[in-house]
């Protein structure tokens, strides 16, 4: 076992737990399987070049263009000159293409420091769009403040950037008085991107209170919401179930002329209800957007697929995939991994496979979740040593072990009553530097309130509570 990416004990091989036997229709599962067998012979859709596309000549041939003098002097002068400076700002626009921050700032630093260089508002915008998804929204503030000691002219766009860090980092006060920073200057006025990136900082704390006056403050700024502006309430009002505040903001949109619904209104709503398992209200919705000329994506139909798969109503979740197909919609790694989830929440193993085999003979790439779904169906299957090989598969697959990834791996040794196996994989976790969340704890502590392990329970809280407090106390410190 020394070459999984994961080291698993031999007694997680041999470990065995009472499984109740899963009832699942034959029709049903037949069905999909059918689809699924079907898929292999339906024909490619060719690409069909439009005028302009054609990677050709995109000149005549013997078109003839004015002589230039010395080009080659002059290209060899230039490159000397420019050589480094070229060379650095594409390292810079690499880093920063791969979100490596703290690199991308050394290297920004470097090219400061050169008179030639002058940097651009682009660059500033960039950067600070990293640093705040990064979650360096102190980092993102010096280096606005840097930007402006240099003589650079702040714009709306700029500060709305430095505001959506503070937002994605949940620092709702901080944003805030960037807003009424914007206020106080007239060349940087809040639009409607602002406002509506506050607002979807506010839907995600619950703040209701605060998103109610900021759509006052819009009407009184004269500032109309956007398609946008409105998706973001609409699902925040669904994820937390109001309803009547979700049918509020989507009547304003059927009657309004500026911010009509579209497909991702439709695939919010979809979302909302097929994830409560309400298939009669999603199915009700579906049809009023359709009747409202908004038609179906992808995605439309992967929620569908995903919300029928949970409910077990494989029926209908075949009769989407042949529809999709109809279509000449193509099945994506979502579609699979809602067909292949379906299978694992009821220990489906053979129907799990087929489906997994299927989407490896399309040359679909699978991803975290595909083997999340592998590992929790195979669990819940009690079949712990396909777990084993779905472990090794992922590394040769090189694909990203995150949270999810190693809290499916955690809850399979629970449920196989190996908690040694567990502990290690917890400590692989954590030197590999990646965040336990509630559940990866969740799923520890009732493995070992089963066993009545309380003092193992004891010292894990206390490890989740130093976690906490740490995490807390960086972002205090983060030097700003």
């Amino acid at each position: 076992m020394a070459s999984m990416s994961l080291s698993f004990s031999s007694s997680l091989c041999s470990s065995r737990i009472p499984q109740e036997k899963r009832i699942i229709r034959q029709r049903d599962t037949t069905l999909v399987r059918c689809v699924l067998a079907a898929s292999k012979s339906s024909p490619t859709k060719k690409r069909i070049w439009k005028q302009g596309e054609f990677p050709g000549i995109t000149e005549p041939v013997n078109q003839r263009r004015t002589p230039i003098k010395n080009v080659k002097k002059k290209l060899d002068r230039r490159g000397k000159a420019n050589g480094w400076a070229c060379t650095v700002t594409e390292t810079l626009s690499d880093l920063i293409a791969k979100k490596q921050w703290l690199q991308a700032l050394e290297v920004f630093g470097m090219l400061r420091e050169q008179p030639f260089y002058q940097p651009k508002e682009g660059t500033y915008m960039k950067l600070l769009v990293l640093l705040g998804k990064s979650g360096q929204p102190n980092r993102a503030q010096k280096l606005f403040d840097e930007m402006l000691e240099e003589g650079l002219e702040p714009t709306a766009e700029l500060y709305t950037a430095l505001l959506a860090g503070y937002c994605r980092n949940n620092l709702i006060e901080e944003a805030f008085s960037i807003l009424e920073l914007m206020k106080s200057l007239p060349q940087c006025q809040p639009d409607v991107f602002t406002y509506s990136t506050l607002l979807k900082a506010c839907v995600d704390a619950s703040l209701f209170d605060l998103v109610d006056s900021l759509y006052k403050e819009m009407d009184e700024r004269l500032i109309t919401p956007n398609t946008v502006t409105q998706n973001i309430v609409l699902s925040g009002f669904g994820r937390v179930g109001r309803f009547d505040q979700m049918e509020k903001v989507l009547s304003d949109m059927l009657v309004s002329t500026s911010c009509k619904p579209d497909v991702w209104t439709m695939n919010i709503i979809l979302s909302v209800f097929g994830n409560m398992g309400k298939i009669d209200l999603m199915e009700s919705w579906y049809e009023k957007f359709r009747n409202f000329g908004i038609e179906p994506e992808t995605r439309s139909f992967n929620i569908l697929i995903g919300s029928y798969g949970k409910k077990r109503m494989y029926d209908k979740m075949s009769s989407v995939m042949e529809y999709m197909r109809k279509l000449e919609f193509p099945w994506t790694t979502s579609t699979y991994n809602n067909i292949i989830e379906a299978f694992a929440d009821v220990g489906d193993a053979k129907n799990m496979e087929y489906t997994f085999d299927q989407m490896r003979s399309e040359g679909m790439k699978a991803d975290t979740k595909t083997f999340c779904c592998l590992i929790n169906g195979y669990a819940n299957a009690g079949l712990f040593h396909k777990v084993i090989s779905s472990v090794q598969l992922a590394a040769k697959f090189e694909i990203p072990e995150n949270t999810a990834f190693y809290n499916a791996v955690i809850s399979a040794c629970a449920k196989a009553d190996d908690l040694i196996e567990m502990e290690r994989v917890y400590s692989r976790m954590k030197e590999r530097q990646c965040v336990c969340d509630s559940r990866t704890f969740e799923i520890m502590v009732d493995a070992y309130g089963k066993e009545g392990m309380n003092d193992k329970i004891y010292y894990l809280e206390q490890e989740k509570q130093t976690l906490m407090d740490r995490a807390t106390k960086e972002e205090e410190n983060l030097p700003g």
